[in-house]
């Protein structure tokens, strides 16, 4: 019960930005930190292995672990420059409190990416096919990601006006860094691939295809919107079996009547 008390700290930040600032002095922020990595690391490993469901047990398990690696390893590579650039131009928050405004944008993230596993649930048992739930996947996690970093943005900007311990070019610079964030999530996520595969390929912990994550989109959308898709290629296949057939009995009729002829 005590637990379950402590993990619902971590969402009370978003009812009230003050708890930002004037709580995270006390030896609770520790505790607060180590919470909201529990959070992430939770709903992100059963997105993953919701994900990962569509082709098999096991590449399940492997998506989930992959899912929160790709969401740990993003902020370990970039707060570092994110922190050093913030003091650089006069802030006062310290890192406890900019790792605390961080990891609750990826919680909020987390959160929302967690209440689309029905809908993801849906399309998967409705027969929604590999390429439509690969660009799913995609959207889910960038509308996620707006509202985890807005949130961020927020708290950045309270601490600024309501504050003074936070300057106002660090706004507009954490902008930029978000944008670098994106980036790097975005290689992260190809290079952790695949996270979803496809039912007719055999398991695979890692791809080795040449390409990039925006070639891999566009091939995408273009399956979803071509005109000849697999089942069309395969029924063009059994009409030109049925045609050759046809066209062979014709020509073994036409050499039975030559013969008779003769």
């Amino acid at each position: 019960m005590q637990n379950t008390l402590r993990i619902k700290e971590v969402f009370k930040i978003f009812q009230n930005k003050e708890s930002y600032f004037d709580e995270l002095k006390t030896n609770q922020s520790n505790r607060l930190i180590m919470n909201q990595i529990i959070v992430i690391c939770a709903f992100t490993f059963i997105y993953g292995i919701v994900m990962g469901s569509y082709h098999s047990f096991l590449q399940s398990i492997v998506a989930g672990v992959k899912v929160v690696v790709l969401f740990l390893s993003a902020i370990i590579i970039c707060f570092p420059s994110f922190f050093i650039i913030q003091q650089v131009l006069g802030s006062k928050m310290s890192i406890r409190q900019m790792i605390i405004v961080v990891l609750s944008g990826l919680v909020l993230t987390s959160t929302i990416i967690l209440s689309f596993t029905p809908i993801v649930l849906f399309f998967q048992f409705t027969g929604g096919n590999y390429h439509f739930l690969q660009l799913l996947h995609v959207a889910i996690f960038v509308f996620a990601g707006i509202f985890g970093l807005r949130l961020m943005v927020d708290a950045l900007k309270f601490a600024c006006e309501n504050k003074a311990i936070y300057p106002q070019i660090g706004v507009t610079v954490f902008r930029i860094w978000i944008v670098i964030l994106a980036f790097v999530g975005i290689q992260l996520s190809w290079n952790l691939r695949p996270f979803l595969c496809n039912k007719n390929e055999e398991f695979k912990l890692f791809r080795k295809y040449e390409g990039n994550f925006y070639t891999a989109i566009i091939y995408s959308v273009q399956q979803l919107t071509s005109n000849k898709d697999v089942e069309q290629k395969e029924e063009e296949k059994q009409n030109y079996k049925c045609f050759d057939k046809n066209l062979s009995k014709t020509k073994d009729t036409s050499d039975t009547i030559n013969l008779l002829k003769k």
